[in-house]
C-alpha cells in the first residue's frame, strides 16, 4: 500500500497522500497521526457491509471519525474503461481472437452479495465495451471458479482484486488448473500503473 501510495503522488506532487493496512496492527492509527483530517479511498473492490460499517467504526476508533470516505476502488467510474483496455491488450498479445472468453475472477461470498453484485455489473459493462464473451467465476460462492472456467476455449482470466495476495496468488491458480483452463492468467487488476492514476482523479475531485 505505500507503494501504491507513492505512485499516486507522482501525479498529485504536493499532496500528502499515505498508504495503510488494516491487516498491521497500530497500522492504520499510526496514519492518523500522520494525517488527522484524511480522505479515505477504501482499496477494496466492492462496496459491502465492510466497507459501510466496519471501516468507518476502524477509522472513529482510530481518531478519524470526521474522514471523508469516499466509494470503494472498485466502483471508480473509469474501472470498467481500464478493465476493457487491459483485456483487449492482452487478447492482442496472446493472438486470441476479439470474440474470446473473458473470465472474471472475483472473491465472491456466501454471506454477502456486495462482491458477486459488482462483478456483475462490470461484466455487464464489459459486454457493451468489447467484443468478448464476458463470464464470472467465483473463490467462496457459486458459479465458482472452477466450474466456470471449464470448457471455454480461447479464453483469458481477470482477477478482480485489489492485490496480488493468497486468493489470487494460490486459489486463482489452482482453481484454473482444476477445471484444465489453458489460456492467460493476468495479474490483479489492482496491481495495474494506472490504477494510480484513477485514485489521483479520485482524490482531485474531493
Amino acid at each position: 500500500m505505500q507503494a501504491l501510495a507513492a505512485r499516486v503522488r507522482m501525479w498529485r506532487p504536493g499532496w500528502r497522500i499515505a498508504g495503510t493496512t488494516l491487516a498491521l496492527p497500530g497500522a492504520l492509527e499510526e496514519a492518523a497521526a500522520r494525517l488527522p483530517q484524511a480522505v479515505i479511498l477504501p482499496f477494496f473492490m466492492a462496496e459491502g457491509w465492510f466497507t459501510r460499517q466496519q471501516l468507518p467504526k476502524l477509522l472513529r476508533a482510530a481518531g478519524l471519525g470526521a474522514a471523508r470516505q469516499l466509494p470503494a476502488f472498485g466502483h471508480h467510474p473509469s474501472l470498467p474503461d481500464l478493465l476493457a483496455q487491459v483485456a483487449v491488450r492482452a487478447a492482442q498479445a496472446q493472438g486470441l481472437p476479439e470474440t474470446a472468453t473473458l473470465l472474471l475472477a472475483a472473491h465472491g461470498s456466501q454471506v454477502s452479495r456486495a462482491s458477486a453484485s459488482r462483478t456483475e455489473e462490470l461484466a455487464v459493462l464489459l459486454r457493451a465495451l468489447t467484443r468478448f464473451h464476458v463470464v464470472t467465476g467465483y473463490v467462496e460462492e457459486a458459479p465458482f471458479l472452477t466450474d466456470a472456467a471449464r470448457g471455454l476455449g480461447p479464453a483469458l482470466c481477470l482477477p478482480l482484486f485489489a492485490t496480488r495476495a493468497g486468493h489470487v496468488a494460490e486459489d486463482v491458480p489452482a482453481a484454473l488448473t482444476e477445471a484444465g483452463f489453458t489460456g492467460p492468467l493476468l495479474p490483479a487488476i489492482g496491481e495495474h500503473a494506472d490504477v494510480a492514476r484513477l485514485i489521483a482523479d479520485s482524490l482531485s475531485e474531493t
